[in-house]
């Protein structure tokens, strides 16, 4: 393990903890849900990503360390004379590399608060308590079902498999490095986003 590696693993498990400690103190959620105050909501888009940082940043270290070793072969096999500019170029692809995969799953969490929370306040409105049981019980079955599918196999096997991930996936450059940052958090989404749709729907 060179040294970009090791800071990149410092990094990583650092930012994890700090984040674990700021979403301590999140916004309540069912004010969000009911206000759709801005303020609010920026506030818990905020503190979701916090969260997914948190616990999603030591899982993807393996990602993260193979990313950088091959950025790292890639350029003891480059033209001499960039050499110098070599290292930065690889750190900045790595941290677009994660930060496209934050930025995933910080669109999720807006995207789920909303999408559950508009209708559920017009169901609530009317207090039609047999459509809620019906609404959450099926969100269980459907989340049940999913984790028998061949997608969810599929996505499961990219993020279990930095390497297999790499050979299907890779693309050179800055504009590789933003691909494949939004692709792995694309595949970890399909790998878990019916755990927080039960986190955000049932709380």
């Amino acid at each position: 393990m060179n040294n970009l590696q090791k800071i990149i693993l410092v990094s990583l498990i650092t930012i994890s903890g700090v984040s674990w400690f700021l979403s301590i103190n999140q916004p309540e959620m069912m004010n969000v849900m009911i206000s759709y105050n801005p303020l609010l909501i920026v506030l818990f888009t905020v503190s979701w990503t916090f969260g997914m940082a948190a616990m999603m940043f030591p899982a993807i270290v393996p990602m993260v360390l193979l990313y950088s070793k091959l950025l790292t072969n890639k350029q003891s096999n480059s033209d001499s004379s960039t050499e110098t500019l070599q290292p930065k170029l690889s750190t900045f692809k790595v941290g677009l590399f994660v930060g496209m995969y934050l930025a995933i799953w910080s669109i999720t969490g807006l995207a789920l608060l909303l999408a559950w929370s508009i209708p559920m306040n017009s169901i609530v409105m009317f207090q039609n308590a047999k459509s809620l049981g019906i609404i959450f019980g099926s969100i269980l079955i459907v989340s049940g079902i999913y984790q028998f599918t061949s997608l969810k196999n599929t996505c499961i096997g990219y993020c279990e498999s930095p390497l297999s991930f790499f050979m299907r996936r890779w693309n050179n450059g800055i504009t590789g490095a933003v691909k494949m940052g939004v692709y792995h958090g694309l595949y970890c989404l399909g790998c878990c986003w019916p755990y927080f749709l039960i986190m955000v729907s049932l709380g």
